[in-house]
């Protein structure tokens, strides 16, 4: 019986635990599904709004005018900066006081362009026009800082790259030359100096007197030598291997079998 109330209790345990994950995904998957319907109503709006103030800017004139192309300046600016800045810090970690920097101007960034919004339904249009040259310069000091840290952020990146790119071509220029290094020595050559190094230094420097001696003796003029040499080196190679059969050759007919006395 106790057994039996284990097993439904470790049962119920499972079952809870199952659940509680199901219902731990769904509020996940439920969030990220509001974050990205947001994101995509924010960049709607966002689209809307700058379709809107440029049309104001091309098709008004006068004091709208002029406010609708003053906000499309700064969004421009903050917006390029701010995804500059946020891309960059994947890849350089020295961006994150650029980014709080930035995080201060967007302060004052977003208080302008709610001011010029404001602005746009005062129907005093000739009060607006007096403070024209206020906005304008406090609209320049804010975009050309967030200009400044953007091409600052470019600028860092790209020498960045630049010398990235300068150390791997030298990387392969080296590697370039040692594959046209057309004159190490053979395999044999290599194999043989290896087992020398193995036996000891007397038999090193035998195998180089050997080495030697049989460099000078091939080198030499007399053909008798260089003719006996090879005649060895044939019957040793033969001794190692008397079974096997004579070489042959595909158009050469067969031997006709003797008949039986």
């Amino acid at each position: 019986m106790e057994v039996g109330a284990l097993v439904i209790i470790f049962a119920l345990v499972v079952l809870f635990a199952f659940l509680g994950l199901g219902a731990w995904a769904t509020v996940k998957a439920v969030g990220a599904a509001k974050r990205g319907v947001d994101r995509t109503i924010t960049q709607a709006r966002r689209t809307v709004e700058d379709t809107t103030l440029r049309a104001r800017s091309l098709a008004q004139g006068g004091v709208p005018a002029a406010l609708a192309q003053l906000r499309l300046d700064l969004r421009s600016s903050m917006r390029a900066t701010q995804a500059a800045l946020y891309q960059g810090v994947q890849a350089d970690a020295s961006l994150k006081e650029s980014i709080a920097l930035f995080e201060r101007l967007s302060r004052h960034g977003h208080e302008l362009d709610d001011e010029l919004k404001r602005l746009e339904q005062e129907p005093d249009r000739k009060r607006i026009a007096e403070r024209l040259p206020d906005l304008r310069e406090r609209t320049a000091k804010i975009t050309e800082s967030a200009d400044s840290l953007r091409w600052a952020a470019r600028d860092r990146a790209r020498q960045f790259a630049d010398e990235d790119l300068e150390a791997l071509s030298a990387q392969i220029e080296v590697e370039s030359s040692a594959l046209r290094d057309w004159s190490r020595e053979s395999v044999d050559d290599l194999t043989a100096a290896a087992a020398a190094w193995d036996a000891g230094p007397g038999a090193r420097s035998g195998a180089s007197g050997a080495g030697a001696e049989s460099s000078r003796a091939a080198g030499s003029g007399a053909p008798g030598a260089g003719a006996a040499a090879r005649g060895r080196t044939g019957q040793q190679r033969a001794a190692l291997d008397p079974a096997k059969p004579a070489a042959t050759h595909p158009w050469q007919k067969a031997r006709r079998p003797e008949a039986a006395s």
